[in-house]
């Protein structure tokens, strides 16, 4: 299928061939027939994808802040090479779609194939979307004027912020796509509402709507009009939905209001407020969050929990309902505010007219194909270009290919590059909505781009698998692909609870009948960093217990991002802890015997992320991990101290090793951070290929996450 994809490094945009996204447990599959370019925000993605490095940079100085933090605790190379590879990715555009649903995600009600939606879906051909992210569209609506639904409820959160009454007088500032909406609204609530902009034929449409307006382009005062409009009263609210740097917009909004006026930012503008402007009059200012509540909370949008109604009357889907209802009655008419149509193959020419100077409204994408399906509308696998000079193809039947599941952040800029440093023949990669396969695909030679992780499975010609999704899938994955008799490389943790763990088990030990079993490892690239191997080697000719100290700067992650999630995460000892679990297991060369666990309230209710807990072995030795999201991040990450026989080993960050009263050794440092990845990733394809025992023996594996579950279990 076609999808537009923008490069962020330098603008430009391109219609991809990717495969049809999966469709997952609460998500529609729709079958796109148009979709509406957003003038106000696909604009400035396009122009801070054009800006050069150093313009970038002063559009985001808090992201300025993070690199730099970086730097000073990863070094240059490791920061420049996670910009880079940041900017690299494509970014999928839109979220205006209008299509019909082909396809129901396990536990998604109220919708049936073959129904008519609007939702937030991206430009391309077929969109999975959250179904608290769609909604039905009332026969008396087209399909072009239902493409302005999620655009209509930005300006109707807006409006609901503002709360007007019937006979107010509010201004509107910025006759954009959602400042014309906004005013027809507003004229449904029976407001009296004036228009302000600079472009004439937008200042018209605002008045064939029944708005006042001002025309700043003849140098029209738009504080005069207002107090003429308030009847010398003031307006009673003003709503902006402008798109500038300056601050004149707000500065504006509060001249024109009356005393206790409300003033409610839907666009984009300076704020740099005047004190006095606000505190003589006792003004609200409010800035309104898209298309209203449950807007980024992924327990709405990603895992469908809808709010109560009794208690949130107007979610995002509502609005969306509640706007086609206008539409439905006539009260709300999009027909004029489209000026450009073009098929989805032209959508380069359309973002041109986007980022030119020719005036433009509602630029329109259309996807309609006939009444058929094609196949390659919604084939799940795409056949990339092959790149000789990059991989090795792998024979058809010879089982020596290697796939991804999953290419998000990490594996691409980390896991992807280290198997193909070691020299593994890469097959196919998956992701769930097929623009991360492609790009990392093309961009490291696969052979083939899938939504599909089953068909990859059964594919006999895979005999690895390398699985790199969200933490709650992982044990799913590596039974499905041990019980196929793949390899199996997980990046950590192998599963969540001690059920999961136990059926693992049990499917890896079911292959060993059939032969040799399947190497499974776990992505413990700890233990294969340089200076790790060295401490290993330096206390292996100790024969004294040993004392470890791990202290670990996590740094702080939201209450509500995915990994602290219990269903997806696991939460942060689950998910991370368990790497300093395995790495004191590695250097104590002893199996655990004992643990116990401290944590530090937090009145979130997250704790296992501000914990300390204690490792006994079965040698007599100890190790003591401080794993804590309360520090500074300008501290060092991660600080290991091994205290035995009189002796004291110190790495810190991976950068510096220091030995304490070691004969022949003081200290070993590197230029740049290196954590072991590219050697994990060799010693697992060593293993594979026969040339080398497990890197990591299985019984280690389940013991660590035995351990670590039960770790989180007494928080």
């Amino acid at each position: 299928m076609q999808q537009v994809l923008q490069n962020l490094r330098d603008g430009s945009t391109e219609v991809a061939d990717v495969p049809a996204p999966a469709l997952r447990r609460g998500h529609l599959l729709i079958r796109s027939h148009v979709t509406l370019v957003s003038a106000g925000t696909e604009r400035m993605l396009v122009e801070f994808g054009k800006a050069n490095m150093l313009q970038k940079a002063r559009q985001q100085p808090d992201k300025v802040r993070m690199v730099l933090e970086k730097i000073r605790t990863d070094g240059l190379a490791p920061t420049l090479d996670a910009v880079r590879s940041k900017l690299d990715q494509p970014l999928a555009l839109g979220y205006c779609n209008v299509g019909t649903v082909i396809g129901i995600g396990p536990g998604v009600t109220g919708f049936e194939l073959g129904d008519r939606v609007a939702s937030n879906g991206k430009h391309a051909e077929v969109v999975a979307v959250p179904v608290n992210l769609c909604a039905k569209i009332p026969d008396e609506v087209d399909d072009e004027s239902a493409a302005f639904t999620v655009l209509s409820a930005i300006a109707l959160q807006g409006i609901r912020l503002v709360q007007p009454t019937l006979g107010e007088t509010v201004v509107v500032t910025g006759l954009g796509l959602i400042g014309l909406i906004t005013v027809q609204l507003l004229r449904a609530h029976g407001c009296r509402v004036l228009g302000i902009d600079f472009d004439p034929a937008k200042l018209a449409l605002a008045r064939s709507y029944g708005a006042q307006t001002v025309d700043l382009s003849k140098g029209e005062d738009p504080l005069a009009a207002a107090q003429t409009f308030s009847r010398g009263r003031g307006v009673d609210a003003v709503l902006i939905t402008a798109s500038t740097k300056s601050n004149e917009p707000v500065s504006q909004a509060a001249h024109m209001c009356r005393k206790r006026g409300r003033i409610v930012l839907v666009g984009v503008t300076g704020l740099e407020l005047s004190r006095a402007d606000f505190y003589e009059k006792e003004l609200s200012f409010q800035v309104s969050c898209s298309y209203g509540p449950g807007r980024y909370d992924a327990s709405y949008e990603e895992r469908g929990n809808d709010y109560p109604v009794a208690f949130v009357r107007w979610t995002e889907q509502r609005n969306f309902e509640a706007v086609l209802d206008m539409m439905a009655s006539r009260a709300v008419d999009a027909s004029a505010l489209v000026s450009h149509r073009y098929g989805i193959a032209d959508a380069e020419q359309a973002y041109s007219v986007l980022g030119g100077g020719e005036p433009s409204l509602g630029i329109m994408l259309d996807y309609r194909r006939g009444e058929e399906m094609p196949d390659d509308l919604i084939r799940r696998k795409v056949p990339l270009p092959a790149k000789p000079a990059v991989r090795e193809v792998a024979g058809d039947a010879d089982g020596a290919g290697v796939a991804f599941i999953g290419a998000g952040n990490y594996a691409g800029r980390v896991l992807i590059p280290a198997f193909v440093k070691s020299g593994a023949k890469l097959h196919t990669v998956v992701t769930n909505n097929g623009v991360g396969s492609v790009h990392f695909g093309k961009k490291y030679g696969f052979r083939n781009a899938s939504t599909d992780t089953d068909a990859l499975l059964r594919d006999a010609s895979v005999g690895s698998v390398v699985i790199a999704t969200q933490h709650g899938s992982h044990a799913e994955l590596t039974f499905k692909s041990l019980r196929r008799g793949k390899h199996v490389f997980v990046e950590k943790p192998l599963c969540l609870t001690l059920e999961e763990l136990q059926t693992i088990e049990k499917a890896h030990g079911e292959q060993s009948v059939y032969g040799a079993p399947p190497v499974l490892m776990v992505g413990f690239n700890r233990r294969f960093a340089p200076q790790v191997k060295k401490m290993h080697q330096l206390l292996a000719g100790v024969r004294e217990p040993k004392s470890f100290v791990m202290t670990v700067n996590a740094g702080a992650i939201p209450a509500d991002h995915w990994t602290q999630d219990p269903q997806l995460g696991g939460g942060r000892l689950i998910g991370e802890a368990c790497h300093f679990v395995d790495l004191l297991r590695f250097l104590a060369g002893s199996p655990i015997v004992g643990h116990q666990l401290t944590a530090v309230g937090d009145a979130s209710g997250i704790r296992s992320d501000r914990v300390s807990f204690t490792l006994s072995f079965a040698d007599g030795s100890f190790g003591t991990v401080h794993y804590l999201a309360n520090g500074h991040k300008s501290f060092p990450k991660e600080r290991l101290e091994v205290f035995t026989a009189g002796r004291v080993l110190a790495l810190d960050n991976f950068r510096k090793l220091r030995g304490y009263g070691w004969p022949g050794f003081s200290k070993m440092n590197l230029w740049s951070q290196d954590k072991g990845q590219a050697a994990c990733a060799a010693a697992f394809m060593q293993a594979v290929q026969g040339k080398s025992p497990p890197p990591i023996p299985p019984e280690e594996i389940f013991e660590v996450a035995r351990v670590t579950i039960e770790l989180d279990a007494s928080v």
